[in-house]
């Protein structure tokens, strides 16, 4: 069985996959498998193997691979209609001219922040551990309409403030983790596109817009 596990892109020594795994992760992945073992979703001597494998497991790297056909991705629902006048007029810079590169976001035991007036490179890769990274695109100059970040979330986790107008397609895996994006209203012809890729181990991301929730609409409203 195994051989058969597909393991998750972006795990590995460099995204921190040779951490060391303590008894509560494998407790965590152990109970993953039993729920599955109660849904009928693997038999008990695929259980039994998977188990064996938990307990002998050492690093993140010998834990996520067991898991791996096991935990869904994240489904986002669809956002309710906002009326007009509560969205947020959309306002972002595009400049072609020039390419910084890829950007590299490190985050462990501390924190990595983008914010300002800074230019949003086309690649950029954000790694987490026990830490977090920050990006503020509200006042960014995006060098590309087309934006791809690959990261690594490792009890630890991404928060993207985003404008109105932008769209964010989520392409992460989530084990104990997940991606929740929200409050980007309609995306807007010309926008920049953004394409989030990567594993949520214990951790997540967050993108966050300038549209308001349904319940500040209705207080707003009320005033």
């Amino acid at each position: 069985m195994a051989d058969s596990f597909i393991e998750p892109a972006g795990v590995g020594p460099i995204a921190g996959g040779n951490l060391r795994a303590s008894d509560t992760d494998r407790d965590k992945v152990a109970t993953v498998l039993s729920t599955a073992y109660a849904e009928g979703r693997i038999t008990r001597e695929e259980h039994d193997e998977r188990l064996d494998q938990v307990m002998r497991a050492r690093t993140f790297d010998d834990l996520v691979p067991i898991t791996g056909d096991l935990v869904p991705l994240p489904v986002t629902s669809a956002p309710a209609p906002v009326p007009l006048s509560a969205v947020p007029t959309a306002t972002f810079s595009v400049d072609t001219s020039r390419d910084s590169g890829a950007d590299q976001l490190v985050a462990i035991f501390g924190g990595a922040t983008r914010k300002g007036r800074w230019r949003v490179p086309k690649q950029s890769n954000a790694v987490a551990l026990f830490g977090g990274v920050e990006i503020d695109l509200s006042e960014a100059v995006f060098e590309s309409t087309e934006i791809e970040i690959t990261g690594f979330w490792c009890f630890g986790g991404m928060e993207i403030k985003a404008p109105a107008g932008i769209e964010v397609r989520d392409r992460t895996a989530g084990i104990f983790g997940g991606t929740e994006i929200k409050g980007l209203g309609d995306p807007i012809p010309g926008a920049p596109v953004i394409t989030i890729k990567g594993v949520s181990l214990f951790g997540g991301v967050s993108v966050t817009g300038p549209v308001p929730s349904k319940k500040k609409r209705r207080k707003h409203e009320l005033h």
